[in-house]
């Protein structure tokens, strides 16, 4: 008898506990995101704060050791050397360049996965989609440097127009993020057009609306928060990008290269310019806020 009555004390405290928790939505709420929420505050805010403030120390020119000491002359090299400044409007304009490509080429091939193949071959055009995610990211770089190398398939299939392939440089370096970033763009605009209603095609079209007129003033409107939302995956991963245009940018250099090669050499300085993708980012998430365009998401 004297051991069951622990047993049925701790049974007795733990349906407490679960109706006190069933009784109380928002404190089970806090339980469950209290530790991830601490792991993003710890590990993933502690850590840009930690870049932001390593940004503002120097570095000894004569034993490249880091000196605590607060100085803005980072930042102040940022902006005034002509070498940083290029590579960071270079960066922004992959980062456009590749979102606006996405876009482009994401919206007939989701609107046709969604709208116009037959049920049936939806999930199969979707997981078509989602193999190159698959695919080791360094393997699929590389595979596009063979395709855009001298007599590669590039050359191969442009000679016979007059023409040769772009080779190595930013060309090569936005048309590779292109194909890489491609699937998240896709499959947000896949799923908006999946849920888009039929009926509302079909009244366009009986009030007189041109195919043109339907997708400006029906289709795009709808659409327009899954563009915003595969452009935030597609903008950031290739504003942060560093290898790509290592294998297949030519002497090409975006902002990630440069952070790279002063890690060893000037820590400082590569702390400042790893916070230049952060506040862009920011920006840019603030500019899609401000549109309108993520309210509906």
């Amino acid at each position: 008898m004297t051991t069951d009555l622990p047993t049925a004390a701790g049974r007795g405290t733990v349906r407490r506990l679960a109706g006190t928790l069933h009784r109380r939505p928002r404190l089970r709420l806090a339980l469950l995101l209290t530790a991830p929420l601490l792991w993003l505050a710890v590990l993933y805010l502690g850590s840009l704060a930690v870049l932001f403030v390593s940004a503002f120390w120097t570095t000894d020119s004569f034993t490249s050791q880091v000196v605590k000491v607060w100085s803005t002359d980072n930042f102040h090299a940022l902006f005034t050397t002509p070498v940083f400044r290029q590579v960071i409007l270079r960066s922004v304009g992959v980062a456009l360049a590749v979102t606006a490509l996405c876009a482009v080429i994401a919206f007939p091939v989701a609107f046709y996965t969604a709208r116009v193949a037959r049920p049936k071959w939806r999930p199969l055009l979707v997981v078509a989609i989602l193999t190159p995610l698959w695919a080791s990211y360094l393997v699929k770089v590389y595979a596009w440097r063979l395709i855009l190398s001298e007599g590669g398939l590039a050359d191969w299939m442009l000679t016979p127009f007059g023409l040769n392939g772009p080779g190595y440089g930013l060309p090569a370096t936005v048309l590779t993020l292109t194909y890489l970033w491609l699937p998240y763009m896709i499959l947000p605009i896949h799923t908006a057009l999946e849920q888009l209603p039929a009926n509302l095609l079909d009244a366009s079209a009986d009030l007189g609306a041109r195919p043109g007129r339907t997708f400006r003033s029906v289709v795009l409107p709808m659409v327009l928060p899954s563009v915003a939302a595969g452009s935030v995956f597609t903008f950031s991963l290739s504003l942060g990008d560093y290898i790509t245009v290592q294998i297949v940018g030519g002497k090409t250099q975006l902002i990630g290269n440069l952070v790279y090669s002063n890690i060893e050499l000037n820590l400082p300085m590569a702390a400042a310019l790893g916070t230049v993708p952060v506040a862009v980012i920011v920006l840019y998430l603030l500019a899609i806020r401000r549109t309108g365009a993520l309210n509906s998401l």
